[in-house]
């Protein structure tokens, strides 16, 4: 046969070019053999639309807000069953009607098929023409039910695959799998094999009637499931939990991942979006699995749980082998062989893509020569005083009174009376009382013996005196007019001794012999009109110690740092004012004083005034909030909110000994105030217990830190949480491996009551994964640490 013989004759040319874009439209002739009139080709366009337009109107109603997605679906479908309906019903009608059709002789042969007169738009013979009808009636039904759903037959076809995988993987990896092996696994396999065509019945009967392929104990002895819903929950979606304190990093990653999710489906990374599927997601130590609870034409509806991040050894193999899945298939190049097989091949874990996500990396170091240094230490008391100082000038300067209060002073010069600390008084001898009061208010109750207990203790004296009320006695307010007539005697007046004693709250009580070596506070008023803008609360000014400790106290106060940190306040609204306001404010030799009274008061109840550095163990203890007990102690936790600054201000000075022995040292004061605003502004240092941890979590601060002990290893620790954005490795499970052990799990714990927390169906097993999948059941089946609700995804 010559090459150039054509593949279709002319006549079949005609033909193909006329049958083809009828099967390819599904209908439509817009090829005839003859000249038909043009409503012909248009009523057959109109007709060819008509399941767009119908689709349309609900996709157009949902797009408005007008209603649900639901409600569009059923409206559009409904329409088009109608439709279908008239349609094959005026089909039957046109046939049933006697019209009589004459056929028009030619010569085409192919024009004779098809060639007839029309003699109206809608005239019955036109209607024959353009819906031929079913031959019998009965095929109107028959036909859209064999369309439906073929959508069965896909998805039984999908489940089956599914449980041979699932199947086959149970039998396998119990010879191939050393751990799995058991007595009786030889003779399990055998059976397998020689009754085969009856456990392939087993699991297309399973599969017609879409229920688990239930392993029982795990085991390759296979049973048909109980028939259930894809989703069953024993409650609504997201409340049971096993919440623990790393609930909070899933809570934080959610939104994040929820909507890498949404670009992963959209761009079908993820693999066919079926209800009932499953993905796993690995970070660091964390385990996110990802379960679809119902998938629309444009969303989908899924439930994210948190995995527990205190690994034992059954999870910590089966973690170690999804690194190993994941690993292989994103850094081949690590993995890579000549001719290499895959290593994980009948792994339940398909790896799909990887989702950026804004989460918390977690690193914790060991602070061994940091923490224990001699030379850290004794500059960890220097950089105390300073970050007090720091703490409550900047308290003093953005609370809301101070700032309601800026710009109705500004314009005045008042002058109100303060009362000065006892530290400004002229001084006295120390005498032995002073040196007595010092030594019972050390830390000798307080001792670093147990400094590893997980819950430090403090030992209290039995019996506490406090200065709280004085009944009996009319006094004036301080400042007052009376208050003013220091001395004088007359009658309604008191004497300038009641008056100091009044706002001298003391701790611990003094004997009247005493008494009078604790120094009168006089009534003093501020140089500067605006120093009262940054004064410190009045209930923070009483004394209660000997002049001689706070005049010791005293010297160590940073009299050049104070200066510096008041003339770096940004608090006034004039620029132009500030500069020269805060020069004067800098100047009071008041407000000062009141600062070095307050500041060392906090610094003697954290560290005393002993010239041995703190040990270890006192920083370990301090940071946790338990203080030395002192003469300090009960005047400084009275005050909740000094107390808490106190406390910021110790975290604060831990963070900077760790920074400077790791980074370097700083340079100047400039450096200082910029590392304390940035601890400030981006990191929450504070207990990994605390409320407010978990709530700088939420809020999504930069950073955290935290100290530790470890008494496993008997080192210190520092943990540090920065958020950034890291990548999640996700793979998608086989859905069918999962609801045969979830099957399992359900009929060995609700049917045979087999509690034991040890059983063989809850070790590991890093081919079906079976403790991880475990853990992701529903309570009380399983334990997740976090579900979440259901989250609804728009996919276009």
């Amino acid at each position: 046969m010559s090459p150039d013989v054509p593949l279709l004759n002319d006549y079949k040319q005609d033909f193909f070019l006329k049958r083809f874009p009828q099967t390819v439209l599904g209908g439509p002739r817009l090829k005839l053999g003859f000249c038909a009139p043009p409503y012909v080709y248009v009523n057959q366009i109109i007709l060819f639309l008509m399941p767009w337009v119908l689709g349309g109107v609900g996709t157009l109603l949902y797009q408005l807000s007008i209603l649900k997605d639901y409600y569009t679906a059923s409206l559009s479908g409904g329409l088009m069953l109608f439709t279908a309906f008239v349609i094959q019903f005026t089909s039957l009608y046109a046939k049933n009607k006697s019209v009589t059709v004459q056929r028009m002789l030619v010569t085409d042969i192919l024009a004779e098929e098809d060639e007839h007169e029309f003699t109206s738009c809608a005239g019955a013979e036109t209607v024959k023409f353009l819906i031929p009808g079913k031959k019998y009636v009965a095929n109107i039904v028959f036909h859209s039910v064999l369309a439906g759903l073929v959508g069965i037959m896909r998805d039984r076809l999908i489940q089956l695959i599914s449980k041979l995988q699932f199947a086959a993987t149970v039998l396998v990896a119990s010879w191939t799998e050393k751990k799995q092996r058991r007595k009786t696994t030889a003779t399990l396999c055998i059976l397998n094999i020689v009754f085969s065509p009856f456990v392939m019945v087993i699991i297309v009967f399973s599969t017609l009637l879409s229920s688990p392929l239930l392993p029982l104990f795990t085991l390759p002895v296979f049973f048909v499931g109980f028939p259930r819903p894809i989703q069953v929950w024993p409650g609504a979606v997201g409340t049971t939990a096993c919440v623990c304190a790393d609930t909070v990093f899933y809570s934080q990653m959610v939104p994040s991942l929820t909507a890498a999710l949404q670009t992963a489906m959209a761009s079908g990374s993820l693999g066919l979006l079926l209800p009932g599927s499953h993905y796993l997601g690995r970070f660091q130590d964390r385990l996110i699995w990802i379960m679809i609870l119902e998938r629309g034409y444009t969303y989908c509806c899924i439930n994210i749980k948190g995995l527990e991040l205190q690994e034992t050894s059954c999870h910590m193999a089966e973690a170690q082998r999804v690194d190993e899945v994941f690993d292989s298939a994103f850094e081949p190049e690590e993995y890579t062989k000549v001719c290499s097989l895959n290593e994980h091949f009948g792994n339940v874990l398909t790896p799909c893509t990887v989702l950026p996500v804004k989460l918390y990396s977690d690193a914790r170091n060991v602070l061994s020569g940091i923490i224990d240094s001699h030379e850290n230490l004794k500059e960890f008391k220097g950089d105390l005083v300073k970050v007090l100082v720091w703490i409550l000038i900047q308290y003093c300067a953005k609370r809301p009174s101070m700032q309601e209060n800026i710009h109705k002073c500004e314009s005045k010069r008042e002058t109100p009376l303060v009362i000065l600390p006892a530290s400004n008084t002229s001084p006295h001898t120390k005498s032995p009382e002073d040196t007595d009061s010092l030594n019972s208010e050390t830390f000798d109750d307080w001792s670093d013996d147990n400094i590893f207990d997980d819950e430090p203790s403090i030992k209290k004296k039995e019996e506490k005196q406090q200065l709280k009320d004085f009944q009996g006695t009319n006094l004036p307010i301080p400042g007052s007019v009376d208050s003013q007539r220091v001395g004088d005697h007359s009658t309604g007046t008191v004497a300038e001794n009641s008056l100091y004693k009044a706002v001298m709250l003391g701790y611990p009580a003094v004997d009247k012999g005493k008494q009078e070596e604790m120094a009168y506070v006089p009534l003093m008023d501020f140089s500067c009109s605006h120093s009262h803008l940054l004064s410190l609360p009045e209930e923070w000014r009483s004394n209660f110690m000997p002049n001689s400790t706070m005049k010791e106290l005293s010297s160590l106060f940073p009299e050049d740092w104070y200066l510096f940190v008041l003339r770096q306040l940004k608090c006034f609204h004039s620029e132009e004012k500030a500069s020269t306001l805060l020069e004067e404010i800098a100047k009071d030799k008041v407000l000062k004083d009141f600062y070095v009274h307050t500041v060392m008061t906090c610094y003697f109840s954290l560290i005393g005034i002993d010239n041995v550095v703190p040990s270890p163990g006192h920083i370990l203890r301090v940071f946790n909030g338990v203080l030395p007990w002192s003469g300090a102690l009960d005047w400084l936790t009275e005050k909740t909110e000094l107390f808490h600054l106190a406390l910021k201000a110790f975290r604060y000075t831990l963070k900077l000994m760790v920074d400077k022995a790791s980074l370097g040292a700083i340079e100047d004061f400039t450096e200082l105030a910029s590392c304390l605003d940035e601890y400030e502004s981006d990191w929450y240092i504070g207990l990994v217990s605390d409320e407010k941890w978990k709530e700088a979590i939420l809020q999504e601060k930069p950073c955290l830190f935290s100290l530790g002990y470890d008494p496993n290893m008997g080192v210190y620790t520092g943990r540090v949480l920065t958020l950034q954005e890291l990548l999640i490795q996700v793979g998608k499970l086989n859905a069918e491996a999962v609801r045969g052990q979830w099957a399992n799990l359900s009929w060995e714990l609700l049917y045979a009551t087999n509690d034991d927390e040890e059983r063989y169906s809850i070790q590991a097993h890093p081919l079906l994964l079976r403790n991880l999948t475990v853990q992701a059941a529903d309570p009380p089946l399983g334990y997740p640490i976090y579900s979440s609700k259901p989250l609804s995804i728009h996919l276009y």
